[in-house]
């Protein structure tokens, strides 16, 4: 049923989240407990924004329909249905994130200068729908499935919202369009400043082991951008063949090297790009 074995514990905590937000929307009524809920999920929910971009890179299950039915979870989670990430990201970005004047999450400005974080958050997640549906064109099949199975989720939302209002604005709806916006500015970082052609220095990489638990290797960036069909549990193993030919300056911190400190998985050091 799996591609993967290691996708067993990613589907079962995903599954565990939808239970839970089931269980407050059907037994929470407070507001300011909704709005505690919603809060506490933020984090958690853009989490399973990186497992659904695994996800649509490579598809957890041999079976279509089993396919289908976690991207809809994923997709009450995260604001991001069937083949959103296929097309925007998987046949977007990673085609293009070395031509800033192609990338779909491009991180420069028609000024040619880097795009502040807040400008850069609400560009890409504004334009993420538009944009992924400009890549479709080329990929009917895709697109139909996109926009199908987008409007079943939306819809579901809009029911669950009618229903129960404060239970489903705080639990579904507002999650939804919030996760958009959160996974964008957490990409911020993933390239920005890295004006190159070079598929070897064009991303930062995060070797933070905690980070790379959560969030499924998305830490080993190089490797993934050089070979996108790699599962993310095959990364670490592709960038220790690549690591030698990465420049220092593409090796960066993150907020976990504060809060869960651990030995680097790698030597190499970490220092700024190189101005311009």
């Amino acid at each position: 049923m799996f591609r993967h074995r290691e996708d067993r514990l990613p589907v079962a905590l995903v599954l565990a989240l939808t239970a839970v937000d089931l269980v407050v929307y059907l037994m929470v009524d407070n507001l300011w407990w909704l709005l505690c809920y919603f809060l506490v999920m933020v984090i958690p929910k853009g989490i399973a924004s990186a497992w659904n971009h695994h996800h649509q890179h490579v598809p957890t299950f041999r079976v279509t329909w089993l396919n289908r039915v976690l991207e809809f979870l994923y997709g009450l989670h995260t604001g991001m249905p069937t083949n959103m990430w296929v097309l925007h990201h998987v046949l977007g970005h990673h085609v293009n994130y070395l031509d800033q004047t192609k990338d779909e999450s491009a991180w420069m400005g028609k000024n040619g200068r880097a795009m502040g974080e807040i400008h850069y958050t609400l560009n890409i997640a504004a334009t993420a729908y538009p944009r992924a549906l400009a890549v479709g064109r080329r990929f009917p099949k895709l697109r139909r499935a996109f926009l199908a199975y987008g409007a079943l989720t939306w819809s579901a939302a809009a029911l669950l919202i009618w229903i129960r209002p404060l239970a489903g604005i705080a639990v579904f709806g507002l999650p939804m369009v919030v996760t958009m916006f959160y996974t964008a500015w957490v990409t911020y970082d993933h390239h920005v400043g890295l004006e190159t052609e070079d598929p070897y220095a064009g991303s930062y990489n995060i070797m933070n082991r905690w980070f790379n638990r959560l969030t499924g290797n998305l830490g080993y960036h190089t490797a993934h951008h050089l070979k996108q069909g790699v599962h993310w549990s095959r990364l670490p193993e592709l960038h220790e063949r690549i690591k030698d030919r990465i420049p220092a300056y593409c090796f960066t911190t993150s907020l976990f090297d504060f809060l869960l400190p651990n030995p680097p998985l790698s030597s190499a050091p970490s220092t700024s790009p190189p101005a311009g």
